[in-house]
């Protein structure tokens, strides 16, 4: 309990009140309390010591005997100890033919005997025991051979943009317009004559209006051509059409295979830094004041970024390096039956310097919502020659096989 400020005082502590004591009488059958003198007369101890003093008087109890010699664990082994352990005289009492201490020339009648011939794993090369038990597996028919398929599309080769130069929207939605507008022509009946010019090589090459600069054919099938410094886009067209979709197309059985293809040279007062060239194919008619790749029905290789266009209004994919000046470049496309006889197999490439720089199948899997369709360019059109010109470049055109620096034509 504690004590606060107010119970602090100095009065005197009260006196105890005194209880009233009852006189004492004495009873007949009362006896007296016991005292300390008379308690030893009452209480006996047992005999013996008490149970604490057993250790000090062990002779008066009975304990048993520890067993003479050291305990166990103290012995140390001599000659004398090991000559009373030894094994029991005879071999094991095992009858396994692996125990080495059995020896019998008669096996017991009711002892284990292993199956006739050699173990599974131990059987011998020649042995097709276990062979004709299960059939071979053919993993080469489950797991078919990678290098045969075609190589896989290359989804991440488009750009947005081209890393050289860009035409606008605005010019970008004409070209589209033009094509509505426009749209692509049935296939000619070639005659004789028109044939026989494209087999030679004999090819007319058309300026649109919007094409700033000389062009002029220097030879039978060789063109020449230069524009100005900043001339706007332009594509020059060719007649007649390199491949002519009634007399070229392998699907409708008039030939087996078809390949057409021309060179570009780029001659040596062109810009250093930079050839705006393209060269391509395109299914007439095309817009005249873009280049070739760019709309429907027209593929091409640009210059200033190396960069393939097939219907593409934006960046192109990666293909191969700018083209420079000095340079004799060469487009094809190689026409064939499809798989099984069905459709047409379309390739196109390109050569450098005579030796092919690379090729793509034109029905390579594409990205369904960012590459458009090829619709013209499989064999069901005639193909014209296409070159895009834009800003000063200088260049020879030409058509006559015998004056390619590719010597892989066969027609």
């Amino acid at each position: 309990m504690c004590f606060g400020s107010k119970d602090n005082t100095n009065d005197p502590a009260p006196k105890p009140a005194q209880v009233p004591q009852q006189p004492r009488t004495s009873s007949p059958t009362s006896r007296p309390p016991p005292s300390k003198a008379n308690m030893a007369e009452d209480y006996t101890a047992p005999p013996g010591p008490p149970p604490s003093h057993y250790a000090q008087a062990s002779s008066s109890v009975d304990y048993a005997a520890p067993p003479p010699g050291p305990p166990p664990s103290h012995l140390r082994p001599n000659a004398d100890d090991l000559a009373d352990v030894a094994p029991p005289p005879g071999p094991p009492p095992s009858k396994a033919k692996n125990n080495p201490f059995f020896d019998s020339s008669a096996p017991a009648a009711d002892e284990f005997q292993p199956p006739p011939g050699p173990p599974p794993g131990h059987a011998s090369a020649s042995a097709s025991t276990s062979k004709d038990l299960k059939p071979p597996e053919d993993w080469e028919t489950a797991v078919p051979d990678t290098s045969l398929l075609p190589p896989p599309p290359n989804y991440f080769s488009g750009f947005d943009r081209s890393p050289a130069n860009n035409a606008t929207e605005e010019q970008a939605e004409a070209g589209e317009r033009w094509c509505a507008d426009y749209p692509l022509y049935a296939p000619i009946a070639p005659d004789g004559a028109a044939l026989e010019a494209a087999t030679r090589g004999d090819i007319s090459v058309f300026a649109p209006p919007c094409y700033l600069g000389q062009l002029a054919r220097v030879a039978p099938g060789v063109w020449r051509g230069r524009t100005h410094r900043g001339a706007p886009d332009a594509c020059l067209t060719t007649y007649p059409p390199l491949y002519s979709a009634r007399a070229h197309s392998p699907a409708a059985g008039n030939i087996k295979q078809k390949t057409i293809y021309y060179e570009v040279r780029v001659l040596d007062d062109s810009r250093a830094d930079e050839v705006s060239l393209a060269l391509g194919f395109a299914a007439p008619p095309y817009p005249p004041f873009r280049l070739p790749g760019w709309h429907r029905a027209s593929l091409a290789v640009h210059g200033d970024d190396g960069h393939r266009y097939v219907n593409d209004r934006w960046g192109g994919k990666a293909f191969t390096r700018p083209f420079r000046r000095g340079e004799t470049l060469g487009i094809g496309m190689a026409f064939g039956p499809g798989a099984g006889g069905l459709g047409t197999r379309v390739e196109v490439f390109l050569t450098r310097g005579g030796r092919e720089e690379g090729r793509w199948d034109l029905h390579e899997e594409t990205d369904l919502h960012e590459d458009l369709p090829v619709d013209g360019l499989e064999g069901s059109r005639d193909l014209c020659a296409a070159v895009g010109v834009f800003d000063a470049v200088s260049f020879e055109i030409v058509f006559r096989p015998e004056l390619w620096a590719w010597k892989g034509y066969r027609g």
